[in-house]
């Protein structure tokens, strides 16, 4: 939507001519045909040519040059540019082109005739005849210009009209049909210093209401000038109406104007996005699309994505007016096309819930429908009010939050990249059956800590006192790390390439293809990643890393959900997408989004199966690691816990917890990730019960008390 248009258009020289016999009579050329022009002034042909062919490309300071002197004299550049550049903003030109057609010469002027073509934006190719008046001045000739060069019947005082028919912009639903991005009247609220009779009354009932301090108010207006408006904040035309008679104190002033509301504090802002004032590095893009000036377009989210659909297509009448502003005549006019509204996937109750669940923990948390991907709800936290960027009076919250460490904007269900930890030895035993490197019960001796790769290279199993004698079924139900760390060994043996491989193949290291929003790939590392990155031959270590989610794996929580529905639906990965279906306009039918199904877990339904049984037992027998975390929830869950290194030799781990519900006939799959918190047992795990809680419309459990 942001590309630029580059064209280049070349005008042919005006050939042949000859002078005339005297007694002067007129002399008329054929059809000119075209080349590369090269300015002769005595030639009229030429000048015109070199005239013509620097208007295409919009070099005004080489037209101004081949002005007459006298003409050059009392015109200068600026206003000679302003002149073509009004007409093309006139008209939403882009581009014009020309074709001469005859040169006639008469003693001391001449005239060429040509057809010009006005690409526009808004009304197509706009076609006019017109003729390029030359004069000879001291013995060379010179364009004798008139503002009917530009436009036959640009005469003297005649003036181009654009009047814009813009279609108002469509409205951003939730899956319930709640809005989610909807039209509504932006309130801005101030004072007028001179009116004001009791500061301190005027201040105790603004406070509230603008949630400003009585100082921040107070520091707006003193030493303005007394009978100045000076606007205080920004509020929505209900919580005007609300505050009505609080607002109508002497010395408090309101200004409405049309705008866009995001409902809610912004419920779902990393997911709706917000419109603002085209950006300057875009101007000419949006130009060349039939925008206004001063337009509001999308600049993150849904309203980015979908800008041309909500924003529909801009129409328009061209006409000319007299000097006196009287209608001359019409030249173009085209009929706006609506905007069509988006409906989303997104249930805006949960998302909300969810939202007030995280709170300002930096995480996200994802869920999404496991039989067609539609992302139910996607939320990242800390989260933000995208009401403040379409808020003329927001500024300061627009500087707090764009340098706030904790990066607010930055959507970390979809561009977060983690180490996931102990939940990708979903995939790790996944590869151990499927490859015939082991089965559900192949044993494995646990005693707290592994020595598979030397004594002077040990690790340990987040159970120190060992976990015993355990299969390997048994190992994904407690998490052991030494069956995983011996599990990972084993098949680098076999072929180093079988845990990248299913790593891919489960949907790591690669977009899961949202169409809606931005995401990043993640990284699923390999031997061949390892050698073009680092220079360096993939070691068993890194197996051993690889195959307890930690080493230099890299995954986003969306791919995770995508995981764990594929999991829970036996097998499929589907794409993920927000906009369930775009609606009709006077232009379009109405369009529904198809599930879209982008590959299948490469695993046996036998084995798949054993598998789900050890999430499910995850919740609900004592060995699993989020068991006591489950207990009395009348609603099956399956899941694995993760707890996952961050980098930093002081920095808590990420906690995730990743699983589905109901365990026994999958709906959702959830995903939660809490940055840099703690255990996922601890952390995430309660956290994942309260949202499936809410989505029943349960009581919350309380969380457990900080550790």
């Amino acid at each position: 939507m942001k590309s630029r248009f580059w064209l280049i258009f070349l005008l042919g020289v005006l050939l042949g001519g000859c002078g005339s016999p005297t007694p002067p009579a007129p002399t008329v050329t054929a059809a000119l045909p075209t080349a590369a022009p090269t300015t002769d002034f005595a030639a009229p042909k030429s000048v015109g040519a070199a005239f013509l062919a620097a208007w295409e490309r919009a070099a005004y300071a080489e037209m101004h040059s081949l002005l007459a002197p006298s003409l050059q004299a009392g015109l200068s550049l600026a206003d000679f540019e302003q002149a073509y550049q009004t007409a093309l903003e006139s008209t939403t030109a882009l581009t014009v082109t020309t074709q001469p057609q005859q040169l006639t010469i008469e003693d001391n002027q001449a005239w060429i005739t040509f057809e010009t073509t006005w690409e526009t934006a808004l009304f197509g190719n706009l076609q006019s005849s017109n003729q390029l008046n030359l004069l000879r001045e001291a013995g060379q000739w010179w364009i004798n210009w008139q503002r009917s060069t530009i436009w036959p019947e640009l005469a003297e005082g005649n003036n181009f009209v654009l009047e814009y028919q813009v279609p108002p912009r469509a409205n951003i639903y939730a899956r319930d049909g709640a809005g989610l991005a909807i039209p509504s009247s932006i309130v801005t609220v101030g004072v007028i210093p001179g009116e004001i009779q009791d500061e301190a009354v005027l201040l105790s009932t603004l406070v509230p209401i603008l949630g400003m301090t009585g100082e921040e108010i107070r520091a707006e207006y003193a030493g303005q000038p007394a009978h100045w408006f000076i606007p205080l904040s920004d509020i929505s035309g209900e919580k005007s109406l609300a505050y009505d008679a609080a607002l109508s104190l002497p010395g408090i002033e309101r200004r409405e104007s049309p705008g866009r509301l995001y409902p809610l504090d912004g419920v779902g802002s990393h997911i709706t996005g917000w419109i603002s004032p085209i950006p300057a590095d875009a101007a000419s893009a949006y130009r060349q699309l039939g925008y206004r000036r001063d337009a509001q377009v999308g600049i993150a989210g849904l309203e980015a994505w979908g800008e041309d659909i909500l924003a529909g297509q801009n129409g328009g009448r061209l006409y000319l007016v007299g000097p006196e502003g009287d209608y001359l005549q019409g030249i173009a006019e085209r009929r706006p096309a609506q905007g069509r509204a988006l409906h989303t996937t997104l249930d805006r109750e949960w998302q909300q819930q969810i939202e007030q669940l995280l709170g300002n923990q930096q995480g996200a948390v994802v869920a999404l429908d496991v039989q067609s991907g539609a992302l139910r709800a996607l939320v990242s936290g800390p989260g933000f009010d995208n009401n403040i960027f379409i808020r003329p009076t927001a500024a300061w919250q627009r500087q707090t939050i764009l340098t706030d460490p904790t990066r607010p904007l930055l959507n970390r269900a979809t561009q977060g990249a983690y180490p996931l930890g102990s939940v990708f030895k979903i995939v790790t035993m996944a590869a151990g059956l499927e490859s015939g490197n082991a089965a559900p019960t192949t044993p494995f001796y646990c005693p707290g800590y592994w020595d598979g790769l030397g004594v002077a290279n040990r690790k340990g199993c987040w159970l120190t006192s060992g976990h015993g004698n355990i299969n390997l079924k048994q190992g994904l139900i407690s998490s052991c790390d030494v069956v995983f760390y011996e599990l990972g060994k084993r098949l680098d043996y076999a072929d180093p390439e079988i845990l990248p491989t299913y790593g891919r193949a489960f949907g790591f290291g690669k977009a899961t293809g949202l169409p809606e929003l931005s995401e990043a790939e993640g990284l699923m590392p390999s031997p061949e990643w390892k050698q073009a990155t680092y220079f360096e031959g993939w070691a068993t270590g890194d197996a051993v890393n690889l195959a307890i989610g930690q080493g230099f794996l890299l995954v986003t929580p969306l791919q995770v959900s995508q995981m764990l529905a594929a999991v829970a639906n036996g097998g499929t990965l589907y794409r993920p997408y927000l906009v369930a279906k775009i609606g009709a306009n006077n232009t379009h039918p109405e369009q529904i989004t198809a599930p879209q199904a982008v590959g299948q877990l490469p695993i046996s339904a036998a084995h798949l199966e054993v598998i789900k049984e050890a999430l499910w037992d995850v919740t609900r027998t004592p060995s699993g690691t989020a068991s006591h975390r489950f207990q009395g929830l009348e609603i099956p869950v399956a899941g694995k816990t993760g707890t996952a290194q961050a980098p930093g030799e002081t920095a808590l781990p990420h906690a995730w917890f990743a699983g589905y519900f109901p365990a026994d006939a999958p709906e959702i799959a959830l995903v939660v990730l809490v940055e840099n918190s703690g255990e996922g047992s601890v952390i995430a795990a309660p956290l994942f019960r309260q949202i499936v809680e809410a989505y029943y419309g349960l009581p919350l459990t309380p969380l457990p008390e900080s550790p």
